[in-house]
């Protein structure tokens, strides 16, 4: 209880200080979705920004340097995937780590996503990753073109954060904490179909709307199909109708008729 209130006290401390105005320029500049945002969300969305930069342990690896562009950017982007949810901004994240380019994993423990036995995720050049019970890495350059150009359908900052909603009730399945039972039921339904086609129609070579990364397993599958219901709503929508009406259900957000606006 009391961990609460002093968290809540730190926020409101945070949030007496007027939102820099070198921050609104950065928004402006490299987070290409902010302006379709309407007036309460842009000013619940910075109220996020003050909270998470100040809250979080930010450092730069790889010879980066660290600055308020590279937090800003991030902290946008995790707060645009729980705009419209009720958290306590990211609880499961305590530190940041950025890199300036792609970086390769080293030979390291059995990951999250991992089954003993099968090949380690070593060697494998990344854009970023999510630890269970650990930080999250985020290449700068991956997190600042993903942000400027939301056309493409990527962004490491979207799927590394919705890794870490995926991590919140303990388990990496692709499910995250949901309301209800009737929910949880709606979820499995249409996730698991949607699953069960995209790696169907990967075997057949056929074309799908998913990313074909989003076929590894299910929470790569959450991963992907976040990235694309924030950044192709509409696409979505139309391709993807079922599992478009889940995830607004979940995110509590209307992506395709914001990207409309």
């Amino acid at each position: 209880m009391l961990g609460k209130f002093l968290r809540r006290y730190r926020h409101k401390k945070w949030l007496r200080d007027p939102f820099p105005e070198a921050w609104l320029d950065i928004l402006a500049s490299n987070i290409a979705h902010y302006p379709a945002l309407n007036e309460d969300e842009a000013a619940h969305l910075r109220d996020f920004i003050q909270i998470f930069v100040a809250e979080k342990s930010w450092e730069g690896c790889g010879g980066l340097e660290m600055n308020d562009r590279i937090r800003v950017a991030v902290a946008a982007q995790a707060g645009l995937l729980v705009l419209g949810l009720p958290h306590q901004f990211f609880r499961n994240v305590r530190s940041i780590l950025v890199y300036p380019t792609t970086i390769v994993t080293p030979d390291r423990p059995l990951g999250a996503f991992e089954v003993p036995g099968e090949a380690r995720r070593s060697g494998i050049p990344i854009l970023g990753e999510a630890r269970l019970h650990g930080p999250v890495l985020l290449v700068w350059d991956a997190v600042k073109l993903n942000a400027r150009h939301p056309d493409r359908g990527h962004d490491v900052v979207y799927h590394e954060f919705a890794h870490k909603l995926d991590m919140l009730d303990g388990a990496v399945d692709g499910t995250p904490p949901l309301a209800s039972r009737q929910a949880i039921a709606r979820w499995t339904e249409v996730c698991g179909s949607e699953y069960k086609d995209l790696r169907a129609s990967l075997r057949l070579n056929k074309k799908s709307f998913l990313n074909a990364y989003a076929a590894t397993n299910e929470a790569e599958f959450f991963a992907v199909a976040t990235e694309q219901f924030f950044n192709m709503p509409s696409a979505m929508l139309k391709a993807e109708p079922e599992l478009y009406s889940v995830l607004r259900d979940f995110y509590q957000q209307d992506t395709a008729a914001r990207e409309s606006r």
